[in-house]
């Protein structure tokens, strides 16, 4: 399974959205640094926000990474309806399953889900990333992220609070 040439990228369906609820789960118990909300926050969520948060609408979509049918890498972006910022899109929630990490699968789905928030008119693409993650930093890094500033303290995790460096990228 570690060959990425069966890989497929693509927005999430309703249908989908225990598997997206049990990868993010996974992605905070793995980086709870890293990812909001909480644990409890996102396990508390009912069905049917979890449905409404993938399913795709003109100002939100939610991108999976598959392989051989699973789902192992996740993605959204969504932006505001007012027209004066409507071509700015805000980056989230991505993860890929630690067990197919090392592979590019990352840099492949997010690549994906840019052609698609451009084709959708999106032209500009806004992140947040943990100073403490220089992994996750690095790859935004290489595909063309530049920081415009950092928000200190901007989470806290139990009684630790971390910076988070701001980055965009444009389409």
């Amino acid at each position: 399974m570690s060959s990425t040439s069966a890989l497929q990228f693509r927005p999430l369906r309703p249908d989908e959205w225990e598997a997206f609820q049990a990868l993010r789960l996974r992605s905070i118990t793995d980086m709870p640094e890293a990812i909001y909300p909480t644990y409890e926050e996102e396990s508390g969520r009912s069905p049917e926000q979890v449905r409404a948060r993938i399913t795709e609408t003109e100002y939100q979509f939610v991108f999976g990474a598959f392989q051989a049918g699973e789902l192992i890498g996740i993605a959204g972006l969504r932006r505001e309806a007012l027209a004066q910022v409507a071509h700015k899109g805000v980056l989230w929630g991505v993860f890929v399953h630690p067990g197919r990490r090392g592979g590019g699968i990352a840099r492949r789905l997010l690549q994906a889900l840019f052609d698609y928030a451009r084709k959708a008119g999106v032209r500009q693409v806004h992140l947040n990333v943990n100073v403490d993650n220089p992994r996750a930093a690095g790859l935004y890094r290489s595909m063309g992220f530049e920081t415009y500033g950092r928000e200190p303290d901007a989470m806290r995790v139990g009684d630790r609070y971390y910076d988070e460096d701001l980055m965009m990228l444009r389409l």
